[in-house]
């Protein structure tokens, strides 16, 4: 008999609320979530981007609102959970995927523009976490972090962004930890190269670039939003019940190679 975990809409009933969820990996997991079954709550810093990422959502027949606050300010991120919870009652699911980049060497950054970065990454994750804790349905509530091999890979150009990487990981464990008890459960998804994103616009623009990065990855492709999105429904599923602290790399396995094959392409 077939484990009743792997169904049809295995999100049903369930509320997630999703930082930086009007575009990009984040706003394919919502389109996702929503077709699983999930009311969709996404939040982001631009009121039109929201718009046209919430209808687009309803068209295709799922449940989504938007709520725009910057992570980065305590108070907007918590009124923003706080209005989802009285719109559709607890949070079954926070993912947490704003965040900033822009390539630099470290000697080229201003201490303004490492701190925007850390500030929309760890403190953003930090503050929407924290503002999420007396929302969350538990036991039974998701935490996913949407980080990147750069925690534990240093890259040229991103010393900005391994800092805050690190950060978001380790956050995201000690809440595994601390919040586990109450049955909450912490993970990290690191995306690898995902094609049709803003990164890898900017990374790869040409097909030369992109055939370059494809032969970092020994999957020999780069990943899509699917892969990710896919990996996140897992991971917020009951299939995924006993899973947490967990950093899960959807990359084709090009963290294997310690972020060297890399290189070159950053330092272009």
């Amino acid at each position: 008999m077939a484990s009743p975990v792997f169904r049809e809409h295995i999100l049903q009933g369930r509320t997630a609320f999703i930082t930086g969820g009007s575009s990009g990996i984040c706003l394919r997991i919502a389109e996702r979530f929503a077709a699983q079954g999930a009311r969709v709550m996404l939040n982001g810093r631009n009121p039109e981007k929201l718009a046209a990422a919430k209808q687009g959502i309803r068209e295709a027949g799922g449940v989504a609102d938007g709520r725009a606050a910057d992570v980065r300010d305590y108070a907007a991120i918590a009124q923003a959970l706080a209005e989802t919870r009285a719109q559709w009652g607890e949070i079954d699911i926070l993912i947490c995927g704003a965040a900033g980049n822009f390539p630099a060497p470290v000697t080229g950054m201003s201490a303004n523009g490492f701190k925007a970065v850390m500030d929309i990454d760890v403190l953003g994750t930090f503050n929407a976490c924290r503002a999420a804790h007396e929302h969350l349905r538990k036991p039974g509530a998701s935490i996913i972090s949407i980080s990147a091999n750069h925690a534990s890979i240093a890259y040229p150009l991103q010393a900005h962004v391994c800092a805050a990487k690190a950060g978001v990981e380790r956050l995201t464990q000690c809440l595994a930890v601390e919040w586990g008890p109450e049955g909450v459960r912490a993970n990290l998804i690191n995306p690898g190269p995902i094609d049709d994103t803003e990164g890898m616009r900017r990374l790869a623009p040409t097909l030369e670039m992109r055939a370059a990065v494809e032969k970092t990855v020994p999957l020999r492709r780069m990943g899509t939003r699917d892969d990710v999105a896919d990996l996140a429904l897992f991971l917020c599923s009951d299939a995924a019940a006993y899973l947490s602290g967990g950093v899960y790399h959807c990359d084709g396995g090009q963290a294997l190679s310690g972020g060297r094959a890399f290189d070159q392409l950053l330092l272009k």
